[in-house]
């Protein structure tokens, strides 16, 4: 069943400018309040055609050359972007003060100590979407709901100080403006989106994180005798609670301790904090359900997948499928797989967003499947090969996943026979079967799919081994031999005695004696190939597996 989504309007420019300026961006060109919401972030690459949201703010990572820069401003007018981000310090000629004028795209800066991926989470955090319910936006005293940088904003108003709203790991969710008067520290934080692991240790150490936990109440924390590095401002924090669980916090940076109206401000401000966290949590879960939703009715093909594309933004778009798992170690609980299973489902629905702004991506099941638009004349394959390997390489081998990968599906009709594909390739891998690929085509493991089908088939009929390998295998079991053995390591081997006896660590006179025996009482001919692939079919797919 499909369900309706009603978003709530995207920030402006403005906005922004307004909760990101002077930390993270300036504007140094344009109109900064211009009319109309960015309707998404997306990375300059110079080797793709651009494929923008409306209103798009773009990265220019790379980007410097004045000539390039107009070049890319009346390449993104035509897309009706509304801004272009350079790293500062960014170079103004005649030529790119004209193009700005021109074109309409605002040109911003990138402050300098931070980076792309602090700024594109950032943007993501504060352009997010995913509120569902009543065409109008829901709001919540007064500010919409889940917005925790209008929170934090309106905190900020409240007890005259910069704040932050952090989760329970001390990661930034939301920060007010006027962090330019807090103290370096801060803007670590904030550009870090945490809490720098030396102050957290020495907040832990004084047992701050405990008092603040253990009260209702907001707690200052003034400084310790030795000022650690860049940290010369006291803090106020109070706990964000749901009923006995804890949410997060909230912190303000400020010179001497609250008076007793801006101590209540702060601590009405936890609980309607709360009411908002909550409202991103379930907006988040009702977020992911519909996405997998969609995504499951497209990669099932019929008459509901070319509306369901469509509503993910892909209809009439090259995609190309890819599949990916997480290996059970057997050492995790069931909870804590299908959490992994989750975060990393998460993980890569963010990489495909910074790939492609139309990428797709859910959990279904045990498998998280991600669609990745393709250009019509390009290789999607390998494109969507690199695209598998970096980000298994970003995330690293601390979780054991692998991907499989479908062929380029050029309509909603061939999705189902693109994911089977994937979910085949997938198999191989999870099975241990790829020759320690952690990604891989169809294409590259379809002799070990079919041997898994195989299996299937045999396992279905309750076929058992027959000929050569039965009487081979009938025999070890009454003389306790090792003539299947034998066979599997010659076979193996291609016919390299020496080789197959090393593998099996015998002397290679006994493995010729060995393999004398085996002949004849399996009756096997090892001069004829027919003979030859039969038994290696049979070991492969019917026999038992070896015992290690």
């Amino acid at each position: 069943m499909l369900v309706s989504v009603n978003l709530r309007p995207h920030a402006s420019l403005g906005r922004v400018l307004d909760d990101l300026g002077g930390t993270l961006l300036d504007l140094v060109l344009g109109d900064g309040d211009r009319a109309g919401g960015i309707g998404g972030v997306a990375i300059h690459d110079p080797l793709d055609e651009p494929a923008l949201p409306q209103h798009a703010l773009v990265l220019g990572v790379g980007l410097g050359d004045p000539d390039e820069v107009v070049r890319q401003l009346r390449i993104l007018a035509r897309h009706d972007a509304a801004g272009l981000v350079l790293r500062a310090p960014v170079t103004v000629t005649d030529a790119v003060r004209a193009a700005v004028e021109e074109t309409g795209v605002a040109l911003l800066s990138l402050t300098r100590g931070a980076s792309w991926t602090q700024l594109a989470a950032m943007l993501r955090s504060l352009l997010a979407e995913g509120d569902v319910g009543d065409a109008e936006p829901e709001t919540l005293a007064g500010l919409p709901s889940g917005d925790l940088f209008a929170v934090a904003n309106a905190i900020g108003a409240l007890i005259d100080a910069p704040v932050t709203i952090e989760d329970r790991r001390s990661r930034v969710l939301a920060f007010s403006g006027r962090q330019d008067e807090a103290d370096p520290s801060r803007v670590e934080t904030i550009l870090g989106r945490q809490v720098p692991e030396r102050f957290a240790r020495m907040l832990s150490d004084r047992g701050v994180f405990r008092e603040l936990y253990r009260t209702d109440k907001p707690v200052y924390v003034d400084l310790p005798v030795e000022r650690l590095d860049g940290l010369t401002m006291p803090r106020v924090a109070v706990a964000v609670r749901a009923g006995d669980e804890i949410l997060g916090s909230i912190w303000a940076a400020v010179s001497e301790p609250l008076t007793a109206d801006r101590t209540q401000a702060l601590c009405d401000a936890a609980r309607l904090v709360a009411l908002h966290m909550l409202r991103v949590r379930a907006g988040a879960d009702v977020e992911r359900r519909l996405r997998a939703d969609l995504l499951s009715t497209a990669l099932e093909g019929g008459a509901a997948a070319r509306e369901a594309l469509s509503r993910l933004g892909l209809a009439d778009q090259p995609v190309v499928v890819l599949a990916l798992a997480v290996l059970d170690s057997g050492e995790a609980a069931d909870a804590g797989l299908a959490t992994e299973r989750q975060r990393l489902s998460d993980g890569l629905a963010m990489h495909l967003s910074a790939v492609h702004p139309r990428c797709a991506a859910a959990l279904v099941g045990d498998t998280a499947y991600g669609l990745v638009p393709v250009s019509r004349d390009a290789d999607g394959e390998q494109r969507a090969m690199r695209i598998a390997r970096d980000f298994l390489d970003r995330v690293g081998d601390r979780v054991r996943a692998v991907v499989g990968i479908g062929p380029v599906a050029r309509s909603a009709a061939e999705l189902p026979e693109a994911r089977d594909s994937a979910d085949r390739a997938l198999r191989v891998l999870r099975t241990g079967s790829g020759a320690g690929r952690r990604a891989a085509l169809l294409a590259d493991v379809h002799v070990e799919a079919l041997l898994l089908e195989l299996q299937d088939l045999v396992a279905a009929r309750g076929d058992r081994p027959t000929g050569t390998v039965a009487r081979l295998l009938e025999y070890d079991e009454l003389h306790h031999a090792h003539l299947v053995e034998t066979l599997r390591a010659w076979l193996d081997a291609f016919g390299d005695v020496i080789a197959a006896s090393a593998a099996v660590h015998v002397h290679a006179n006994t493995f010729r004696y060995r393999l004398r025996r085996l002949a004849e009482v399996g009756g096997f001919d090892m001069t004829d190939p027919e003979a030859r692939f039969a038994a290696m079919l049979q070991l492969r797919v019917v026999a038992p597996p070896p015992t290690s």
